[in-house]
């Protein structure tokens, strides 16, 4: 049995999946993304957020068959929307043994992982594999400004959504549209161009971003400083629906 760190369970999502669905938020995330609105995901320890209430504990350990079973108890009423469970983060492929272990004891209740895409290929692949729906985040295809913005190259983001282009699992793509990062129609065009060709691809997600990202940084008695002007609405550029791929902005 693999036990993992989560530190939120949200029911009633409706914009992570298909269906009204229960998000599982696990803790830790390679990627620094400098607009980043769930900062308490960051760390892989559990942390303290200070809120009106008091102080909370912001993470804890659970047991993946375990929490599988109880969201399998949930199966009628998931499947009343079309509904399921998602496990987003953070980023829940890196701690891949606990979403593993859980993706396979939650069947048949339907699932999706929410993920950067960022994860050896091996891990990807099969927890890919496991999942009904993949929600594929794609940030920046400029390998030196991912660095610049993220922290981390997007060498393995890009290899693991080519995998996942050629191999018949149905995904999303959902691009953040960040003021003067990546709301610019070159970054447009190269992530089309990423994906074209995908049989699977049910539509493209654009989300533009949230103004109150920083809301939650000093509840950890952190500064929130974005090297981008968080009072401008960003570009939305859409190149997609001209290739005949659907489009949603949300």
């Amino acid at each position: 049995m693999h036990r993992g760190i989560i530190f939120s369970i949200e029911e009633f999502g409706v914009n992570d999946g298909p269906g009204i669905r229960t998000v599982i938020f696990l803790k830790g995330c390679p990627l620094r993304c400098a607009w980043c609105h769930n900062p308490e995901g960051i760390s892989f320890e559990p942390q303290y957020m200070k809120k009106k209430t008091g102080r909370t504990l912001c993470g804890y350990a659970v047991d993946a068959t375990a929490l599988a079973e109880k969201m399998r108890q949930h199966r009628d009423i998931f499947e009343m929307s079309s509904g399921g469970v998602t496990l987003s983060g953070g980023e829940p492929l890196a701690q891949p043994l606990f979403a593993a272990e859980f993706l396979r004891q939650a069947a048949p209740v339907h699932r999706v992982i929410e993920t950067s895409g960022y994860a050896p290929a091996a891990a990807f692949r099969e927890i890919a594999a496991l999942a009904d729906l993949v929600l594929f985040d794609l940030k920046l295809m400029d390998d030196e400004k991912h660095r610049q913005y993220t922290g981390v190259s997007n060498r393995k983001i890009l290899e693991n959504l080519e995998h996942l282009r050629t191999s018949g699992k149905a995904f999303i793509i959902r691009i953040p549209l960040i003021p003067e990062v990546n709301d610019n129609e070159a970054n447009m065009l190269a992530a089309l161009e990423a994906i074209q060709g995908a049989t699977s691809l049910l539509r493209v997600e654009l989300m533009p971003y949230n103004k109150f990202a920083g809301a939650k940084y000093p509840m950890l008695g952190q500064t929130f400083a974005p090297p981008f002007d968080v009072a401008k609405a960003p570009n939305v550029i859409n190149v997609f629906e001209k290739h005949n791929i659907k489009t949603v902005i949300l």
